[in-house]
């Protein structure tokens, strides 16, 4: 690796502790002598000062083993000895006013908090880079009218901008504001369209169960633009209207068993009559109940909801831990569900409860016996459940399941931001959808700072 094959950059306002002075070795062998001064997970490049003083990047690919190795631990202690300054009140974050966000959004608000949250979770600058390429692959993909996808669009258009506001991107946000922006539109013209307001192109009952998935991920994309807004400069009119709308129908729309069913008749998709249970669909309406209440607005019959869901959550456990199903070969099991419902109880609980750690053991020594496999168990839907649960549980089952999976998804990436379609062994968590794939994968990778606890 000679120094003129470098990418020669300026550092702008550049602070950190450099590192020793050493023989970096590339994949061809070629040697360059330089201190290690940062990372730039943008570009995923290691930031160097060559012996003559001048400061060059190098790609993190073209690194050997050992030197990627000595990066990663070496970017750890840079880290762990330079403390994170408080934002001021007024502190202008990509265009946010980072004291008016929650406190759980702030470590998706800064590259640097993004980068360290993923290094805490033993991940690596690639994982960052990868988000990056997938938003990018997003901001092409988008369809006229601002949607993304090409069938259950405010499903689509609801992961997608999960993902956005994942990666702390907002209306404000210098490279993804028109995306944003769009996409939001695209569910508030979708909302006043229907009837009860619902997230859905498929509101009629006695059609499709979809109607009911859809508003319930797209109601979750809202409640976060909801949150986040409050950090912007943006006027998003019928914003606040179409996320109240939403939470209210999901209110309204609970059984008397806490879950919610579709099979409605006439004008809306929900079937709030049945004593039945949907842990699958009920899993998405438990994270904008949560969201719902950090607004704090006033939503009548919202506490309810709450201690309803809880309950259901609860009643869908069984002796082993696990939350659905104990029968191995029937559908919609505890295997594959249980990483949804253990988040849901510990949102809704404000804590980790104790169904929920049960649950996450039951989920430890499930991944441990079967860890997760792209080629022989991809089944992202559940993948995305369990690193949730994973994270807010805190303890070492993340940075296992983190150790396995997040490899295997900047794995399966494709230069243009997608990814290769893995092998399900279960048919409902397949994702063979490019865009849900992509949405699920980046919403996996974004896990370290996007699923923080309250």
């Amino acid at each position: 690796m000679k120094p003129r094959c470098l990418l020669i950059l300026l550092l702008a306002a550049f602070s950190s502790h450099a590192g020793e002075l050493r023989m970096w070795t590339n994949t061809s062998g070629q040697l360059v002598e330089a201190e290690m001064l940062g990372v730039n997970a943008a570009r995923r490049s290691v930031q160097v000062r060559l012996k003559d003083g001048t400061d060059a990047e190098i790609p993190i690919e073209t690194l050997s083993p050992p030197d990627k190795q000595y990066a990663k631990d070496q970017w750890a202690k840079m880290q762990a000895s330079t403390p994170s300054p408080a934002a001021p009140p007024a502190a202008q974050v990509a265009g946010l006013n980072v004291a008016m966000l929650p406190p759980r959004f702030l470590p998706r608000a800064t590259a640097d908090a993004r980068l360290a949250k993923i290094l805490e979770s033993g991940g690596t600058a690639e994982v960052e880079a990868a988000v990056i390429r997938s938003l990018d692959s997003f901001k092409a993909s988008q369809n006229a009218d601002g949607s993304w996808g090409r069938g259950n669009k405010a499903a689509m258009t609801g992961f997608t901008l999960q993902c956005f506001y994942g990666h702390g991107e907002t209306p404000d946000s210098p490279a993804y504001a028109e995306p944003v922006m769009k996409g939001l539109l695209y569910l508030i013209d979708l909302a006043k369209k229907n009837p009860h307001g619902m997230l859905t192109e498929s509101w009629e009952g006695n059609k499709s169960g979809a109607g009911c998935y859809e508003h319930g991920i797209a109601s979750k994309a809202m409640a976060e633009a909801y949150l986040m807004a409050r950090g912007g400069s943006k006027s998003l009119p019928g914003l606040r209207e179409c996320f109240e709308a939403s939470v209210k129908l999901i209110i309204a729309q609970q059984n008397k068993k806490g879950s919610w069913t579709y099979g409605g008749k006439g004008d809306i998709a929900y079937n709030s009559e049945t004593t039945g249970g949907d842990l699958s669909l009920a899993n998405w309406h438990f994270l904008t109940l949560d969201l719902a209440r950090d607004s704090k607005l006033k939503i009548d019959g919202l506490d309810a909801c709450i201690t309803k869901a809880k309950n259901y959550l609860e009643s869908m456990q069984t002796k082993d831990g696990g939350f659905g199903v104990d029968q191995r070969d029937r559908h919609y099991n505890q295997w594959y569900l249980s990483g949804g419902a253990a988040t849901g109880l510990h949102l809704l609980e404000g804590q980790g409860t104790a169904s929920s750690k049960k649950g996450v053991k039951f989920l430890t020594e499930f991944l441990t016996a079967e860890p997760p496999a792209w080629d022989a168990n991809c089944n992202l839907y559940s993948w995305h459940g369990y690193a949730h649960a994973l994270l807010l549980d805190g303890g070492a089952g993340w940075k296992s399941f983190a150790s396995k999976v997040l490899p295997q998804i900047t794995a399966a990436q494709s230069p243009d931001g997608t990814f290769k379609r893995g092998r399900a062994s279960w048919p409902a968590s397949d994702a063979g959808d490019a865009t849900y794939r992509q949405a699920l994968c980046t919403l996996i990778l974004e896990t370290p700072y996007r699923c923080a606890a309250r």
